[in-house]
């Protein structure tokens, strides 16, 4: 994980690992962050990350990014 650079979301690189982590690396960058987002290739990610997402109140951006999903989850502007 990085912090990215003022008003930019943090890059949580879960790529290559599979469900549960992705999901357990986004919930504690969101214990730090208000917005994240989060690369995952597992296809078990598309839905256990809305699943958090909706459980916490965040709001979720997808993207398909080809090889892997990009999630946009963010405490603020739901």
């Amino acid at each position: 994980m990085t912090q990215g650079s003022e008003g930019e979301p943090r890059l949580v690189d879960a790529r290559g690992l599979k469900c549960p982590w992705p999901v357990l690396r986004a919930a504690r960058a969101m214990r730090e962050c208000d917005d994240i987002l989060l690369l995952a290739d597992d296809p078990v990610a598309l839905i256990d990350v809305p699943a958090l997402a909706k459980a916490n109140g965040w709001a979720l951006v997808l993207l398909d990014e080809g090889d892997h999903h990009s999630f946009q989850l963010s405490k603020t502007g739901h």
